[in-house]
């Protein structure tokens, strides 16, 4: 009895450390697929978009980026999505691999314009978003910038009476190794 004592004293902080790894495994695998935690980025925390990037977000990898808008971000629907990014930003994207989809369906798309030298990607909808609803705009094959931390910001052309251009919010994209 008295040689358990000392073997469970040691055993104790043993179970408690490999519990505690095994635990943040999951954690740890979803590190790179949506923003975390934010503190100071010069975004109001309501203004911060999810996103998920499917292959892990390695730098100079391809990749498939999820770029999620709440409902509650479209009141008055969209006809257009316009994603800007910083002049920093040295990625590609295949803009024939880009759609908006809702409830998990794709819309069908008018036009998918990049303008390199401006910095921003337009998709412009054949149906404009009814209002408050959920999408998702999904860029495959994106071929990811190097380590840092990239600002999308997303804006929307209403698609009411008057059309006017509206930030919805910002994705702040971490590409990390």
């Amino acid at each position: 009895m008295l040689v358990l004592k000392p073997s469970l004293k040691r055993l104790l902080p043993v179970l408690v450390l490999s519990g505690g790894l095994i635990a943040s495994l999951p954690l740890l695998t979803w590190a790179g697929g949506n923003p975390g935690l934010t503190i100071f980025s010069g975004v109001e925390r309501e203004d911060i978009l999810n996103y998920y990037l499917q292959f892990g977000g390695n730098p100079e990898q391809m990749d498939r980026y999820k770029l999620y808008i709440p409902a509650k971000k479209l009141p008055q629907g969209a006809s257009s999505i316009f994603i800007s990014y910083p002049d920093y930003f040295d990625g590609d994207f295949d803009t024939d691999k880009i759609e908006v989809r809702v409830k998990g369906k794709a819309l069908p798309l008018k036009e998918v314009y990049w303008d390199k030298e401006s910095r921003f990607v337009e998709i412009n909808l054949e149906q404009p978003l009814a209002p408050n609803t959920k999408a998702e705009v999904v860029m495959s094959n994106v071929r990811n910038p190097g380590l840092g931390t990239y600002y999308f910001v997303c804006d929307v052309l209403a698609s009411g009476d008057i059309p006017v251009r509206l930030y919805v919010g910002t994705w702040i994209v971490s590409i990390e190794r």
